[in-house]
């Protein structure tokens, strides 16, 4: 196993499940508040995971009762952390700091799945829904409520979150900053699926496995595809289709697939 993996990290736990990836923020004394400790370990395991062509999949969740209560309200108060200085030095540490978030996630070619476990509140909702599949329970409570103390969505929120559930209700929760919790929360698009508290590790792995079990450049490529038709026109969605097309169609993955098709067994994809 790379020992990258068997590292200690800042405020974050690595676990590997063959072709998955577990990470794990580990700050529950603050109900995982995001740091810029944080912020530096999150984003250098996922640029290197995303170029280890063993990890298939990965998969982000929270230590103890919630996924991520966002910022750190403590810090805020007291100035201190990410929190401290006047404007343009917060200005600077929100583009060097947090915001290498969403831009280290945006950039990802690996599926990525967040399991909400508990609250995902402000910096933490947006964190889900930076990613690409979303997974929770009945306790899981989503909130972007940034305006309650006075903050916007610094961390790219109004870019996600309505990418996930639209402009009008983005807007809403935006305005609001009402909490949508359980089965709420999934009729409103927050969540891909809701599962019992007590398989929802058990069901998140099934599905870090069904997504890890298909031809591992074909995801990257169909995951980059889906990006890149929602921010353009359609020639050009299909222009960039033809091509990936023209790659994925000379994969061995691609043969071995026929070949299993032929044989009427599952196909072993080696992501070449």
């Amino acid at each position: 196993m790379d020992s990258f993996y068997s590292q200690t990290y800042p405020h974050i736990k690595l676990q590997r499940r063959d072709h998955q990836l577990w990470i794990t923020l580990n700050n529950p004394e603050q109900s995982n508040a995001i740091t810029l400790e944080m912020v530096d370990s999150f984003c250098k395991v996922l640029k290197y995971a995303d170029f280890d062509p063993s990890i298939r999949v990965i998969i982000v969740t929270g230590e103890g009762k919630n996924f991520c209560s966002g910022g750190d309200v403590k810090a805020m108060q007291e100035k201190n952390g990410m929190f401290r200085g006047e404007s343009n030095e917060l200005r600077m540490r929100y583009m060097h700091g947090i915001q290498q978030i969403p831009k280290t996630i945006e950039d990802l070619s690996t599926p990525m799945i967040a399991m909400v476990n508990g609250a995902a509140i402000g910096a933490g909702c947006d964190l889900a829904m930076m990613c690409d599949l979303r997974i929770g329970t009945s306790t899981t409570k989503f909130g972007e409520t940034f305006t309650k103390i006075g903050l916007i969505p610094g961390d790219g929120g109004t870019f996600f979150v309505q990418r996930v559930v639209g402009y009008s209700k983005a807007m809403e929760m935006t305005l609001t900053g009402d909490i949508y919790e359980g089965q709420k929360a999934k009729d409103f698009g927050l969540m891909n699926f809701l599962v019992e508290e007590s398989q929802l590790i058990a069901e998140t792995e099934k599905l870090a496995t069904k997504i890890a079990n298909n031809a591992p450049v074909a995801q990257q490529m169909a995951k980059k595809a889906m990006k890149i038709s929602y921010l353009h026109d359609l020639q050009t969605s299909l222009d960039l289709l033809a091509s990936f097309q023209g790659i994925t169609q000379r994969t061995q993955d691609h043969f071995e697939a026929l070949e299993a098709v032929k044989a009427k067994r599952t196909p072993e994809f080696k992501g070449k």
